[in-house]
Protein backbone atom coordinates (compact mmCIF):
# COMPACT_ATOMS: atom_id res chain seq x y z
CA UNK A 1 0.00 0.00 0.00
CA UNK A 2 1.47 3.14 -0.89
CA UNK A 3 2.36 5.77 1.95
CA UNK A 4 -0.65 7.81 3.28
CA UNK A 5 -2.80 6.35 1.19
CA UNK A 6 -5.89 3.95 3.80
CA UNK A 7 -7.41 0.69 3.12
CA UNK A 8 -10.30 2.07 2.55
CA UNK A 9 -8.80 4.53 -0.12
CA UNK A 10 -6.80 1.14 -1.75
CA UNK A 11 -10.80 -0.93 -2.14
CA UNK A 12 -11.66 2.02 -4.63
CA UNK A 13 -11.05 1.45 -8.11
CA UNK A 14 -9.55 3.94 -10.39
CA UNK A 15 -13.10 5.36 -12.08
CA UNK A 16 -14.78 5.45 -8.37
CA UNK A 17 -12.41 7.41 -6.92
CA UNK A 18 -11.94 9.91 -10.11
CA UNK A 19 -15.78 10.48 -9.53
CA UNK A 20 -15.33 11.01 -5.89
CA UNK A 21 -13.09 13.36 -6.87
CA UNK A 22 -14.77 15.08 -9.56
CA UNK A 23 -17.77 15.46 -6.98
CA UNK A 24 -15.16 16.55 -3.95
CA UNK A 25 -13.49 19.24 -6.63
CA UNK A 26 -17.02 21.14 -7.45
CA UNK A 27 -18.61 21.32 -4.07
CA UNK A 28 -15.15 22.92 -3.25
CA UNK A 29 -15.68 25.36 -6.19
CA UNK A 30 -19.23 25.74 -5.33
CA UNK A 31 -18.15 27.62 -1.69
CA UNK A 32 -20.85 27.60 0.55
CA UNK A 33 -19.51 25.15 2.87
CA UNK A 34 -17.77 25.94 6.57
CA UNK A 35 -14.36 25.81 7.04
CA UNK A 36 -13.99 22.66 8.65
CA UNK A 37 -16.51 21.21 5.81
CA UNK A 38 -14.08 22.60 3.50
CA UNK A 39 -10.58 21.22 5.46
CA UNK A 40 -12.40 18.02 5.52
CA UNK A 41 -13.34 18.15 1.59
CA UNK A 42 -9.61 18.74 0.61
CA UNK A 43 -8.07 16.18 2.79
CA UNK A 44 -10.71 13.39 1.28
CA UNK A 45 -9.57 14.74 -2.69
CA UNK A 46 -5.90 14.36 -1.87
CA UNK A 47 -6.68 11.17 -0.66
CA UNK A 48 -8.44 10.41 -3.75
CA UNK A 49 -6.01 12.13 -5.84
CA UNK A 50 -3.51 9.41 -4.03
CA UNK A 51 -5.73 6.28 -5.34
CA UNK A 52 -5.62 8.10 -8.37
CA UNK A 53 -2.37 8.19 -9.19
CA UNK A 54 -1.80 4.50 -7.78
CA UNK A 55 -3.64 3.13 -10.29
CA UNK A 56 -2.39 5.04 -13.07
CA UNK A 57 1.00 4.25 -11.57
CA UNK A 58 0.23 0.49 -11.48
CA UNK A 59 -1.26 0.76 -15.44
CA UNK A 60 1.92 2.09 -16.60
CA UNK A 61 3.97 -0.53 -14.63
CA UNK A 62 1.99 -2.95 -16.69
CA UNK A 63 2.20 -1.14 -20.21
CA UNK A 64 5.73 -0.84 -19.90
CA UNK A 65 6.18 -4.24 -18.68
CA UNK A 66 4.13 -5.49 -21.81
CA UNK A 67 6.13 -3.27 -24.42
CA UNK A 68 9.27 -4.56 -23.22
CA UNK A 69 8.28 -8.41 -23.35
CA UNK A 70 7.17 -7.24 -26.67
CA UNK A 71 10.56 -5.89 -27.51
CA UNK A 72 12.14 -8.61 -26.09
CA UNK A 73 10.07 -11.56 -28.37
CA UNK A 74 11.05 -9.43 -31.21
CA UNK A 75 14.61 -9.29 -30.69
CA UNK A 76 14.98 -13.12 -30.39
Amino acid sequence: MDEGMTEAGTALGYEQARDELIEVVRKLEAGGTSLEDSLALWERGEELAKVCRHWLEGARARLDSALAAREAAEEE
